[in-house]
């Protein structure tokens, strides 16, 4: 009989897979808001969750684990100062999982992963982004607006 593995390979090896889930949960900590596949996501948020719940206790020892798997020194100074005291008082379920349209390229399933008490307002674009308009020097467009406003 045909028993379900607990987790999702990702095509990947171990050693890569565990890479990838501690890069997406460091980034995850510093930018409180990532866009990733709907696999990936499902798999950040257990690795985050875990993390979260030994950073509520505050001690050094959890410090000291938190830093085997996030290997940067302000993501964990980061939840331990920041996001701990917003979301430590809650019972788990410290990430939402928003799903998203299939990517363009090759209509991956796409998700917004974020903590729960950072999310201020439900935004199109990720931290970082903008639109072309603004990255273009001398569009006409930024010439329109900046003329209209003078006005």
């Amino acid at each position: 009989m045909r028993k379900v593995k607990p987790a999702r390979k990702l095509g990947r090896t171990a050693a890569h897979r565990k890479a990838t889930l501690a890069n997406l949960s460091t980034q995850l900590l510093v930018y409180k808001r990532i866009e990733t596949t709907e696999a990936k996501a499902k798999e950040t948020r257990k690795v985050v969750e875990k993390i979260i719940t030994k950073a509520r206790k505050g001690t050094v020892h959890a410090q000291r684990e938190i830093f085997k798997s996030i290997r940067d020194k302000d993501a964990v100074k980061m939840l331990f100062e920041d996001i701990v005291s917003k979301i430590g008082d809650r019972n788990g379920g410290y990430t939402r999982i928003i799903k998203l349209a299939p990517r363009f390229g090759d209509a991956a399933k796409m998700a917004v992963i974020e903590l729960v008490d950072y999310a201020e307002a439900p935004s199109k674009q990720l931290p970082g982004k903008q639109d072309r308009a603004k990255r273009v020097k001398g569009s006409k467009k930024t010439e329109a607006t900046a003329t209209a406003t003078a006005e």
